[in-house]
Formats: C-alpha cells, sequence, structure tokens
C-alpha cells in the first residue's frame, strides 16, 4: 500500500484511534474499583469527621480499609428517607453502603423540587445523626455533612467540601478548621424557612460577644457566593430533613 496515499492515512489513524480508544476504556474499568473504593473512603471519612470521631487528615492518614473498620465499628443505623420523614429503604451496613457526590447530586433536583427523594440517615451508636448536604457553590458543587446531638437540633459537628472553589477563599470551608468549628453547638431551627443561615456579620452578639440567635454563623469574608451557595445548600436539604428530625425529636421526647 502507498504509505504517502489518504486511504493509507484514514486507515493509520483509524487503527490508531481504535487502539488508544481500546487501552483508555481498559484502563478506565481496570481502575473503576479501585477509585469507588477511594470515593466511599473519602465520604465515610467526611461522616466520621463531621461526627467528631477523628479529624479528616487522621482518617486520610489511616487507609481505606481503616477508615471503613471505623465506621463499621461506631455505625448503629443507615437507612433513607423521604420528604414525609418515614424510612424508605435500609443502607447496608455490611457493604459500608453510602450515597456519593454524585449520587447525593441526582437527589439533588428532587430535594429541590420537594418531593420523590429518598436521602440518607446515618446514626451512630453514640447518639450522634449525621446527614448531608449538597449545593451548588461559585464554580462548581459543594456539599457536605452535618451532625446532631440526640436532641436532634443541636449541631454536633460539620465538614465541607468542593469541587472547585477559589483557594484561600471559597475553598475555605473545607480548608478551614475555624469554619466548620462555627457550626458546633448552634441550633437548627426545622420549624423555620432558614433552617440555618450563614450571613455577614453571622448572628447578633449579646454584651458578652455571645450569639443571641442560634442558627446563623458569619460567611466566609471575601466568598460571598460560595458563602450564599453553601448556606442555600444547608437550608434545602436540612428543610428536607425537617419531618424525619421533627418525629425523631418527638419520639425521643415520649421515651423521657
Amino acid at each position: 500500500m502507498n504509505t504517502n496515499s489518504n486511504l493509507y492515512t484514514v486507515i493509520y489513524t483509524t487503527i490508531i484511534v481504535v487502539v488508544v480508544a481500546a487501552v483508555l476504556a481498559f484502563v478506565s474499568q481496570s481502575l473503576k474499583s479501585k477509585q469507588e473504593a477511594n470515593e466511599k473512603a473519602d465520604t465515610i471519612s467526611q461522616m466520621l469527621t463531621a461526627g467528631g470521631f477523628g479529624s479528616k487528615a487522621e482518617f486520610q492518614a489511616m487507609g481505606n480499609a481503616k477508615v471503613l473498620d471505623t465506621y463499621g465499628e461506631q455505625i448503629a443505623q443507615a437507612f433513607t428517607v423521604n420528604e414525609k420523614g418515614e424510612k424508605v429503604a435500609d443502607l447496608s451496613l455490611t457493604d459500608r453502603e453510602v450515597l456519593s457526590p454524585k449520587q447525593l447530586k441526582a437527589q439533588n433536583y428532587k430535594v429541590k423540587d420537594g418531593s420523590g427523594y429518598a436521602i440518607p440517615v446515618f446514626i451512630f451508636k453514640n447518639g450522634i445523626t449525621v446527614v448531608p448536604v449538597y449545593g451548588a457553590g461559585l464554580w462548581g458543587p459543594v456539599w457536605g455533612y452535618i451532625a446532631f446531638e440526640s436532641d436532634g437540633k443541636t449541631i454536633h459537628g460539620a465538614y465541607f467540601d468542593h469541587e472547585s472553589e477559589t483557594a484561600g477563599l471559597g475553598a475555605k470551608i473545607k480548608d478551614d478548621p475555624d469554619f466548620q468549628a462555627e457550626f458546633v453547638g448552634e441550633l437548627a431551627d426545622f420549624g423555620n424557612k432558614n433552617v440555618f443561615d450563614i450571613v455577614k456579620g453571622g448572628a447578633p452578639k449579646d454584651a458578652e460577644g455571645k450569639s443571641i440567635v442560634d442558627n446563623k454563623i458569619d460567611a466566609i469574608t471575601g466568598a460571598t457566593m460560595t458563602s450564599k451557595g453553601l448556606d442555600a445548600a444547608i437550608d434545602t436539604w436540612l428543610g428536607a430533613y425537617a419531618a424525619y428530625f421533627g418525629s425523631a425529636v418527638k419520639a425521643e421526647e415520649e421515651q423521657l
């Protein structure tokens, strides 16, 4: 065959494209299970961090297997609930079943519509309940986990992450432990449309510098859009859990 002909060029190019595509598909498929394992371990480490079982850095240093073991040792129940606060289905504790950020994104459309969703609840043996939030930041999705005390309204801890927020500004929702620490001890107002607010200036303070409104914290300076996006994500998702937490609190009160 004439190597200078157009036909040779077309055939050669086609073969190269097919071979490269096959190699990429093989590599992608080969790495898929490892990628899924990394994603699951990272998701669980974020939940455990929010729940106060350790820091994100500590869980990263553990490795995937130890993170999954820690989760298995601490988790008591995991299931999904609907807009009525009713259990939809159990999540496998044996398989360490969780919802990845991609799965949260799929549920987010239904959460914003206010119906048809099945969102996860994770209850740990120490009485801490962890739930996710998901929304849009300035440059991409933001998500995270908020842990509640057994009263179903006091925030025990929080951890947030993002896909592509600006370093040193919006990225502080993940990188600044002081921002996440502001949530600790605050109350979620499940009877209000604004369940929790991230606002410039935070909550009004008394003469001693203590907040006089429980469900407000200070937004990140210089990251207005990211703060607003996270604020909307928290309000929307915690609002979606309002019926569940309302029924859980009522059940606990009846037992006392």
